[in-house]
């Protein structure tokens, strides 16, 4: 227990370390999912071995900080942390993603060479063998588009509050150069820079078809009211269209699987008296989930909305009517 209540402690004076404005008492409790007296003991122990905790007042309440940062010593990473991160490199590596890997990669360099060579010595037979025992499922899917010089000015722009100018290969006008507002990037199953031209709304443009890609400089006009997560979670994939209320029955022999199934940021899962699992949120993009739904097969019922059971019909008499016309090759 005392080895616990050490460790929680270290990890609260890493979080205050890691933060230029600092934490209130109620982030505090939050971070470390513990009540607000706790949080008030926890800070005080930490005043006592980190005397250099400050105090900033934030009207209307005071936020706490280690600006100077936490010696080496407290700083060393487990074998469990590298091993996590070198994971996290190949899968974005696996996925096309080269630019993310690059830098997850470096990442790694820096904390092993800012790693004391006795620490770094104990870390390595673990870390070998967590590296050599744990590895990631290889899934079907498209490998997402990411140029380095493409991804390195839509963030310099966005760090710089500047327009963003391409030709972009997509659209009802392709080859035509366009002068946005960038608002952000969306990494999924492709990579879109979300952004908007003049004064039209936020919407997506493909990275892969972006082509020239120049940093204006020019100040840009963002609406402060956008929220680039509300806005990917419109969205059951990456279409955007007329958001809907989705209703989805899950039949009681794969209800289980359901449960721990995230098909959606804001879902909500009723369990029925008869072992099936009700699941609603609200989203556009039905075409994708229609894409989805088929991988559930029989064990789904579409109740919401009815453009989603459409759909998903659709699709089905399209591929049904692309296998049953498809001539079989010889020797097949």
């Amino acid at each position: 227990m005392r080895h616990e209540k050490a460790g929680r402690l270290l990890a609260l004076a890493r979080l205050l370390a890691s933060t230029a404005e600092g934490l209130t008492l109620d982030e505090m409790a939050e971070r470390l999912d513990v009540g607000r007296r706790t949080a008030e003991r926890m800070r005080d122990a930490v005043r006592e071995v980190f005397p250099q905790l400050e105090e900033v007042d934030d009207p209307p309440t005071r936020r706490f900080r280690i600006p100077s940062g936490l010696d080496g010593l407290f700083q060393a990473p487990t074998a469990e942390e590298l091993a996590a991160l070198a994971s996290a490199a190949d899968m974005f590596s696996g996925q096309g993603a080269t630019a993310r890997a690059a830098a997850l990669r470096s990442l790694e360099h820096k904390v092993l060479s800012a790693t004391r060579a006795a620490a770094r010595r104990r870390l390595a037979p673990d870390l070998e063998a967590l590296l050599q025992a744990e590895t990631i499922a290889v899934q079907a899917g498209p490998r997402p588009f990411e140029d380095d010089t493409v991804l390195q000015a839509v963030r310099e722009a966005l760090k710089g509050l500047s327009t963003l100018s391409f030709r972009y290969e997509g659209g009802s006008a392709p080859g035509r150069v366009r002068e946005v507002t960038p608002y952000g990037i969306l990494f999924g199953r492709a990579n879109y820079l979300v952004a908007s031209e003049g004064e039209g709304s936020p919407r997506n443009w493909r990275l892969d078809r972006i082509r020239d890609v120049a940093v204006t400089g020019k100040p840009a006009r963002r609406d402060p009211a956008f929220s680039l997560q509300d806005y990917a979670d419109e969205s059951f994939g990456i279409y955007q269209d007329d958001t809907q209320d989705v209703a989805l029955r899950i039949l009681p022999a794969s209800a289980e699987g359901a449960l721990r199934w995230r098909f959606h940021s804001d879902q909500v899962l009723e369990q029925q008296a008869d072992g099936s699992v009700l699941v609603r949120f609200r989203a556009s993009g039905m075409r994708e989930l229609a894409w989805h739904l088929f991988t559930w097969g029989d064990q789904v019922e579409v109740l919401a909305p009815d453009i989603l059971r459409r759909t998903l019909v659709e699709q089905i008499e399209l591929a049904r009517a692309a296998h049953a016309s498809a001539s079989v090759a010889p020797g097949a």
